[in-house]
């Protein structure tokens, strides 16, 4: 378990809680070793999204603090200095819990420098990576990105790199799990590309309004430009919208191989991973049900759904062959896909 101070560990408990609904309830699965390992690296890959997220912020200040912050995870600066100068800054469009969680910055990096280096390590590797794909893409607007492949670089660096990272914790957790850390490394990052990329479509029409789009205007087109009130449901952007679910889908089935290769009777790893997978696939699921939502809130899983999907997993989350069953009948095979796309084209 990380050593540290009790309060401090409360502060990150609570902190976890209150910026990420889904992360609290998967991260306090995890065996302990790792628990308070992984909620750390959570919440400093938040501070991260916190900066690249605040509306008021210029680009080149945007910029410069992310790059401070990378240097703060590295010990490099002051956490102190770091969050006195962004603190005060953030408007209002940054909610309340992650304003205190910046105001807090040296509580979550004094919890990180009692870790051994083989966490640490893998931590501020993440971030570095994190911090400098954000500064990369910071300026995108709502014209959207060239094609696929920047979709697929930016989310990478926002969220593929957070797997390798988690791989590498665990591996540090489990020589078991170790010994498959080749295969698991590699899919790591498609498992956290997936899972930005559908938080990416459930999210686009609120990114449009605040002038942001990370869609690929190669397959989009001009239909990104014309995302209005009086045509955010078009039938031509759905069908977009649908051939990207089949690139998720691809993603979200090498996130089960990964799952299929932790130890089985590693049940609470299993679970903060099979938990995650879950969610997104149901997201998956209603937004390949309603490809012309007006609004994320439409597509967005409920209270009721997450605990039916969290009670469908933990019954099959000791047999591989039970959980590919379920993501089977959970996931339309391409050729439904397909058939939606032509259904929604007519």
């Amino acid at each position: 378990m990380l050593s540290g101070n009790k309060s401090a560990l409360a502060y990150q408990s609570h902190a976890l809680s209150r910026v990420s609904r889904t992360f609290a309830l998967t991260i306090p699965q995890l065996p302990p070793q790792v628990r308070y390992v992984i909620g750390n690296a959570y919440l400093l890959c938040r501070i991260a999204d916190t900066i690249e997220d605040e509306p008021e912020l210029d680009l080149s200040c945007k910029r410069g603090f992310l790059s401070r912050f990378s240097d703060v995870v590295r010990q490099k600066e002051s956490p102190d200095s770091f969050a006195a100068d962004l603190t005060p800054l953030l408007s209002k469009g940054t909610k309340s819990d992650e304003k205190d969680l910046v105001e807090n910055t040296s509580v979550i990096i004094d919890l990180h420098k009692r870790m051994p280096p083989s966490q640490t390590v893998p931590i501020e590797r993440c971030v570095e990576i994190m911090c400098k794909g954000m500064s990369e893409f910071v300026d995108t607007g709502s014209e959207g990105l060239p094609d696929l492949d920047h979709v697929d670089r930016y989310c990478y660096h926002v969220a593929g790199v957070v797997g390798e990272m988690i791989t590498e914790v665990l591996c540090d957790y489990s020589a078991e799990i170790a010994s498959q850390h080749e295969e698991l490394f590699t899919l790591s990052s498609d498992f956290g590309r997936g899972l930005q990329l559908i938080n990416i479509l459930k999210d686009h029409r609120e990114d449009k309004k605040r002038g942001v789009c990370w869609l690929p205007r190669k397959i989009f087109g001009r239909s990104i430009e014309a995302f209005t009130p009086s045509n955010l449901g078009s039938s031509i952007t759905a069908s977009k919208i649908v051939h990207l679910l089949g690139v998720v889908r691809n993603r979200l089935e090498k996130s089960l191989r990964y799952i299929k290769l932790i130890p089985t009777h590693e049940i609470g790893v299993r679970r903060f991973l099979a938990w995650t997978l879950a969610f997104a696939c149901l997201t998956h699921r209603r937004i390949r049900a309603n490809p012309q939502f007006r609004k994320g809130e439409e597509v967005k899983i409920s209270r009721r759904q997450v605990y039916a999907s969290v009670a469908a997993v933990n019954f099959v989350i000791r047999s591989n062959r039970a959980l590919q069953w379920l993501f089977n009948t959970t996931m339309p095979r391409l050729s439904a896909i397909e058939s939606i796309v032509r259904q929604t084209r007519r």
